[in-house]
């Protein structure tokens, strides 16, 4: 594994803004005994147009490649997470390029509290994804490129092409955040988190949460993988490298994220949705909201909508018998792609 030059532009005036948590001083990647890192891992640091410090990877397959599938996590996730992924998608011939969003992972933190999942405005992780595709998958990936996004990162890519951005060919969504289930009283949510968020509170911990990194939870409590191997290798890696995890999402995020929901759940904008993309959603989902899902996926004019029955969100940290329908899901959307 190497790590390639920073190259970043100096910081704006630091009284501007709180200055950030420490990163760390190389954007390396992490091992854990029963997460190795991929064969021929390139890390290094791209930084925004905004000036925040992004952490990507990238891998490239043995053999003659077909094209690059970029993956883009959940909240609170981060590359470690998805070493198994990678290594599936290499062995199908793909490269593969993966980004931690502003906030989270080995990216830089937007607060004094690193712990804090935070956000300033949820578009700002459209200038995230534009770094990575001019910086990294323009330059240094083959075509064509894919996309692999995974809750909110599903959900920021709905925004890019929304917004006219068409970095990529085809996108598979797994189990996109369309609208969250396990906020109580949602109809009120809104209101109050926009009152919290104008009256200073942005930057405080949704009620009741707390800076434990959510993926250290105890297995049982967990409402997003049934495969406790695969729920206790993540919280290993968390816990070996405390600096990957973040805990709850402040006022702000949940406040943005709400805005974003709702924009994309307006029928003049779902008519933006040109984009060839597949929407797969977990059956014994919990977390986000499959009704959601499935009144976005009848409007699409070139999408597909897959469910895969009894899997919980994270479709890809689940069991085998869940992960085989996925990704039979993916071979089949994604051309040129051969089921193993």
């Amino acid at each position: 594994m190497r790590t390639e030059p920073d190259g970043a532009p100096a910081s704006p005036d630091a009284s501007a803004r709180p200055a950030p948590a420490p990163v760390p001083t190389a954007p390396l990647l992490y091992a854990t005994p029963d997460n190795p890192i991929p064969e021929g891992a390139v890390t290094g640091e791209i930084v925004t147009a905004d000036h925040v410090r992004l952490r990507y990877a990238r891998f490239m397959p043995a053999h003659a490649t077909k094209g690059t599938v970029a993956v883009f996590p959940g909240r609170a996730e981060f590359i470690e997470k998805y070493f198994e992924v990678v290594e599936e998608l290499l062995a199908r011939g793909f490269c593969v390029a993966v980004l931690d969003w502003r906030g989270q992972g080995g990216s830089q933190r937007l607060l004094r509290n690193p712990a804090k999942g935070h956000v300033r405005r949820f578009s700002d992780y459209q200038l995230d994804l534009e770094a990575f595709a001019r910086s990294v998958l323009l330059p240094d990936c083959p075509r064509p490129y894919f996309a692999l996004g995974h809750s909110m990162g599903g959900t920021i890519l709905l925004k890019s092409v929304v917004e006219g951005r068409r970095w990529f060919d085809r996108m598979v969504l797994s189990a996109p955040m369309l609208d969250i289930q396990v906020v109580p009283m949602p109809g009120l949510v809104g209101p109050l988190v926009a009152l919290a968020s104008a009256i200073g509170f942005a930057r405080a911990f949704v009620p009741g949460g707390t800076r434990t990194p959510v993926n250290e939870m105890p297995f049982h409590t967990n409402i997003v993988t049934s495969d406790k191997v695969r729920y206790k290798r993540a919280a290993a890696v968390t816990h070996a490298h405390p600096g990957l995890g973040i805990g709850a999402p402040t006022i702000g995020w949940l406040h943005q994220a709400t805005l974003a929901m709702a924009e994309l759940a307006r029928p003049e904008t779902e008519m933006k949705i040109r984009q060839p993309l597949l929407i797969v959603a977990a059956g014994a989902e919990r977390l986000v909201s499959n009704t959601a899902i499935e009144h976005l996926s009848s409007r699409l004019i070139a999408g597909a909508h897959v469910v895969v029955p009894a899997s919980r969100h994270e479709l890809l940290m689940e069991r085998d018998i869940f992960r085989a329908q996925f990704f039979a899901a993916f071979d089949a959307f994604i051309p040129g792609s051969a089921a193993l």
